[in-house]
Formats: structure tokens, sequence, C-alpha cells
């Protein structure tokens, strides 16, 4: 099909449904350009044709992306009879024997499951590098990292293999991956997607799915056909005032945007990143909104603190799982080095540190709040990344040099995880390229419950300055 990438998955949909392709057409190209892409950017951790093929010969869900071709990452999302490995050696040869509540609703959508995109070891990390599958490429410079942890997702579609693939964010793995590749990614708010049936939560709440994409559309309409309460659910987002492919329609009214320069932990963006912050201004103001520099006070301390203390727990955990499957310790060959010291550092962490973690979260969530009310902002912005994607080895999980991982990790994308401690949603939106031709991400935030004025303006700006075109050296097909 010449024209496949011409198309996201809406248009891709459009087509199945007035018969000018087939759904086994669509599923034959992907898998084509998948094996592609593969072969240079090494994207895809399984691939598994014969499933996507079961579920078009027993017949498809009538669903807004009826027939179109999709990836889940590797990480958490379980699909019947594939593999998941997490990115992990200690999950090796690892096949799911259910289907997440998420995927579930990805089929109910009418999508075709026929590969899984890589990801770092339990997503530990803002780089796709794992010592199980290798290193993930970015399209638009081989050399240098498409983000993490959804680095394989962001890849695959930057490439032209699929216009949409799942994606999953606790710290900013569906935005810098989409910032890296020049693509679009809505991290959502709290409860507003499943991640059920094993957990209803992950990171006490902090992770969360959907998935990065081309268009602005396709991440709306994934979201109005995912979104909602599970079995177990102890939370639920905001229900929204109508549906979110319907917010891209109009034009948001003005906003007043805070330009939020200065990150928690004090990072400010590079010269790279200031020329798209100025860049974005502008646009911004030209479309009529205001746009003043101004950032909320948080406890960078307290919040980074309270991260690592999480997190470090939570993999604690999972490793205390897998050996209970297993019934044998895990052995050192089977765990990356940073991993392995978050999980001896998870082993210890006192209960009224993890009590400290969470507290720290919410007091971030006040401090936000009473800045965004107090202020009249509609939106914060920022960028997605400190600076242009950094070259594949720096952010390893394995490195070479231990306390520069530390200072490169926690400078890459440090306004990020805010979004997910509080619990807001926020976006990264493709309107800065480097003059090398990398791509660096814009990073919209808002309040709780709000992503239908994140879309509205994501279509805005998508409307102004148009990015599908844009094709990156490495493009299968």
């Amino acid at each position: 099909m010449d024209e496949y990438a011409n198309y996201d998955g809406l248009g891709l949909a459009a087509l199945v449904k007035t018969g000018e392709v087939t759904p086994s057409e669509l599923l034959e190209t992907a898998i084509d350009r998948a094996r592609a892409a593969q072969a240079e950017l090494n994207c895809f951790s399984a691939l598994f044709p014969e499933i996507a093929q079961d579920q078009i010969d027993t017949g498809l869900p009538e669903g807004p992306f009826h027939g179109v071709p999709f990836a889940t990452k590797d990480l958490v999302v379980a699909i019947k009879g594939a593999p998941l490995a997490n990115g992990s050696r200690a999950f090796r040869g690892h096949v799911a024997d259910y289907d997440s509540v998420i995927t579930e609703r990805y089929r109910a959508a009418g999508l075709t499951l026929f590969g899984q995109t890589t990801s770092p070891e339990f997503g530990l990390t803002t780089s796709t590098e794992s010592l199980l599958f290798g290193e993930t490429c970015n399209p638009w410079d081989v050399t240098r990292t498409s983000g993490g942890s959804s680095g394989g997702a962001s890849a695959a579609v930057a490439a032209g293999v699929i216009p949409v693939a799942q994606a999953s964010d606790g710290g900013g793995s569906i935005r810098i991956p989409a910032a890296c590749t020049g693509l679009f990614g809505m991290k959502p708010s709290r409860g507003r997607t499943p991640m059920g049936p094993a957990t209803t939560e992950g990171w006490s709440g902090q992770s969360c799915i959907h998935v990065i994409s081309r268009s602005v559309r396709d991440s709306a309409a994934l979201l109005d056909a995912t979104h909602g309460p599970e079995p177990g659910s102890r939370y639920v987002a905001p229900p929204p005032d109508g549906t979110f492919l319907s917010a891209l329609e109009a034009d948001p009214k003005p906003l007043k945007i805070a330009l939020w320069t200065t990150a928690p932990n004090g990072t400010r963006p590079d010269a790279d990143a200031q020329a798209g912050l100025d860049t974005t201004r502008t646009l911004l103001e030209e479309l009529g909104h205001e746009v003043e520099e101004a950032g909320p006070q948080l406890d960078g301390e307290a919040l980074s603190k309270g991260l690592l203390m999480t997190v470090s727990a939570a993999v604690a955990m999972v490793f205390a799982a897998r050996e209970a499957q297993l019934g044998r310790p895990i052995r050192e060959d089977e765990i990356e080095p940073v991993t392995a010291h978050m999980r001896e550092f998870g082993r210890t962490v006192p209960m009224v540190v993890l009590m400290q973690a969470v507290q720290a979260a919410i007091q971030g969530g006040l401090d936000f709040d009473h800045f965004m009310l107090g202020e009249g902002y509609d939106l914060v912005l920022s960028p997605t990344l400190s600076r242009k994607p950094d070259k594949l080895g720096v952010l390893s999980l394995a490195p070479a040099d231990p306390d520069a991982y530390g200072k490169a990790v926690n400078t890459f994308a440090p306004w990020c995880a805010v979004f997910n401690q509080i619990g807001a949603p926020a976006m990264s939106v493709p309107l800065h390229w480097t003059e090398d031709g990398l791509p660096i991400g814009m990073m919209f935030g808002a309040r709780c419950g709000q992503e239908r004025l994140l879309y509205a303006l994501a279509g805005q700006l998508e409307r102004a300055v148009p990015w599908a075109d844009k094709r990156p050296p490495r493009f299968a097909g």
C-alpha cells in the first residue's frame, strides 16, 4: 500500500470502512515495515502476526480503529499468548496468559494487535536500552536515543511503521519519547485509563497508560475508546464534559499560559530547548494567547526523593514477586546495575519515608493548583527535554559511569515527573527542531482532569504548524 504512511489511524480505518483496503492488507504492510524498521532501529521486542490474523479471522469489532495495526509496549500490558518480558532478563520467556483491561479496550476499538515495542528494564530510565534487547535507535539520528521508556513505540511511529502505538508514563515515558522523535504524546490524568487486572495502579498511582501518535486526533479518539473505571479502581479521573475528540473541533478561548523555565530541581533549558520555547511563545501569542514567564514554587528535593523512594520500593516488590514465581532468587546476571541498586535501596526504605514520599506528591499537587488558581493560569509551558536527545549509552541502566548517568538522567527531562506525582495531565507537542535536525518537544501541563483543554490547544497548534509530513532519515517504506 503505497500511501500507507500518509494516513493516521482514523484515516486508515476510514479506508477499511469504504472497502479501499482490508485489515489483512494493512496488517501485511505494517509487518513488512516493522521488519524493515527493526533492522535499522531495533524498536520491536516481538512480532506476532498470527495473533493479529486470528483477530481478523475471528471478526474485528466495528470500533473507530477497525482494522488498524497496533503495537503494545513490553511493559505491564498483557496480550494473551504473547511474550511480556518487561525489558528484563529476569522475565525472559514469560508469556502472558490473559489480556489486560486496556488490551480488551483496544480490541473493542477494532485495533489489530500484531507486535510489541521495546522498553528498558521495567521502564526505569529515559532511554530505551536493555541488556535483553539492546539499544533502540532514534530514526532522526541512529546514534541517539528515541527516549524512554516508550522508545520502541516512538521509533516505530516516527519511522512510519504504524501511526499510533501504546505507551506508558511513570515519570515522562510517553512525553519524553514523543519529544525525542517529533511526535505527539499525552499523559492522561491519574485514574483516567485502566491498568488491570493484576493491579489498578503503578508506582503508587504515578504511572498511567496511553499512546504516542503522529496526529492529535488519534490520541484523542483512543482516549475516548479506553478511558473509564475498571473493576477495583480506587479512584477515577473527573469525567470529561464531552468527548476528547470533539475538543479538537474548535480553537480554545484565549489562554493565559505560564512559561515555566526553571525545573523543580533547578535545571534550565539549554540553547536548543530555549530556542524552542522562544518559538513556541511567539506562536502562542500570534494565536491570541497570553504568555508570561512564571512557574509554581515546588519542593524539588522532596519530590525527587519521593520519586526515588516510591520507584525503588516498587522495584523491590516486583522482583520479590518474580522470585516467588520462579522459586529461586534472581541472579546477578538477570538484573541491570542501576535496577539492582534500586532493588537493594527499595528493600531498606523505612515506612515513614514512603509516607513522606506520598505527602511530598500531595504537597506538590496543592502547590501547583494554588499557583494555577491564584494567578489565573490555564496551562503551564516548559520544554519536554532540557536539551536535544542524548547519545545512546548516556542514559543506560548499565552505565559506564554511574555518576555521569545520575546527572544526565536527572537533568534530561526534569519537568516531566511532577505531573505524574501530582496526577495531572501533560502533553508533548512537536513544535521545534534544532539546527542539526533533531526534535525537541514542548510540554504543556494542566490541572487534573483537563485533558480536553490540552487537546483543544494541541488541535489548534497542529493546524497552525502541521508536523505530520516531517519524515526522519530512517523511514520504513
